[in-house]
């Protein structure tokens, strides 16, 4: 049974454990009918758990350390990626990448959170919490791709901006806030899409957009479910009423029209097929930067200022 695995899976993964095993066999017994039996079990095991998440669990499956990162996604999804490095300020964040690429033809520049696989790379990383400079080198990138008439892509999967002293000492609030004041008048396209967590500021500080999409199974919130619970109960115990409380999912953001779009992950989650997940979104990316590059610069920026502007607005 994989390392990884959450407790709501163990059922699948037993099931799918023994088929492996009984296919080492398929050759010398007759077995092929009881081996069709049990795949189609599998499946319907799978519909059945993945269609009755909770929130905590949408949660837990967005933290999966399985899930494709942004890296994955483009390498699966673009062609002629150049990462560019630096804010030419302080320094070169590791927690967020970005450089012109291509999908299918049309240039873009793609910017990202990035995590890490084991304990080096997520040091590495930051455990893609990025510090102001990769806030500024992320704005940097955004300008460059303005200057050149480029869309912009941001994929978001952080659990929040870093909370050092050295950050709060480098400007971190300054620089999340330059980055929601320049994003919301930059001039090209802007498309963000929520690949997995989404936390608090440290998402936003690339996250204002003309169209946002979520993955089926990511969250997006001010806070953490942990940190909710840690505020109001002084304890992380009720982390899983947090969640509930928060409505972070994408089906309750695209509900409060928070977000504009759910992309569908594969059946179990996107760390089950990461083909899959990136040719999905990828022509889901295609059909959203047609649309948005066929509106004038003008407009644009005015209906990016009007969609945030109507966020929280309710009628008693």
């Amino acid at each position: 049974m994989a390392i990884s695995a959450l407790e709501f899976e163990k059922p699948i993964i037993e099931l799918e454990k023994k088929i492996q095993e009984m296919k080492e066999y398929e050759e010398n017994l007759d077995i092929k009918e009881e081996i069709a039996k049990l795949e189609e079990k599998v499946v319907i095991l799978k519909k059945s758990v993945f269609s009755n998440l909770t929130r905590w669990q949408r949660v837990q499956l967005a933290r999966h350390p399985e899930r494709p990162y942004t890296l994955d996604y483009i390498y699966l999804m673009t062609d002629d990626f150049v990462e560019l490095h630096g804010d030419r300020l302080y320094g070169d964040d590791k927690a967020i990448i970005g450089g012109f690429a291509k999908i299918d033809g049309q240039k873009v520049m793609i910017i990202g959170h990035q995590k890490g696989r084991d304990t080096k790379s997520n040091v590495y990383r930051n455990f893609g919490m990025a510090n102001p400079e990769g806030y500024r080198k992320a704005l940097r990138l955004m300008k460059m791709a303005e200057k050149f008439n480029t869309p912009v892509v941001t994929l978001i999967d952080t659990p929040g901006a870093y909370p050092g002293l050295e950050a709060e000492q480098n400007g971190q609030a300054e620089a999340i806030a330059k980055n929601l004041l320049e994003m919301s008048r930059l001039k090209v396209p802007i498309i963000v899409v929520i690949i997995g967590e989404g936390a608090s500021g440290g998402a936003l500080g690339i996250g204002v957009g003309d169209r946002i999409l979520m993955l089926e199974n990511t969250w997006y919130s001010v806070i953490s479910p942990e940190s909710c619970s840690s505020i109001l109960w002084r304890t992380w115990e009720y982390k899983e009423q947090a969640a509930e409380a928060l409505k972070l999912t994408a089906v309750d953001l695209l509900g409060l029209k928070i977000i504009d779009r759910i992309v569908p992950e594969p059946l179990g989650g996107a760390h089950n097929d990461h083909k899959l997940i990136a040719v999905t979104l990828k022509d889901i990316l295609k059909e959203e930067l047609e649309i948005q590059l066929k509106i004038k610069q003008e407009k644009l920026v005015n209906n990016r200022l009007e969609k945030f502007g109507n966020m929280g607005v309710f009628v008693e």
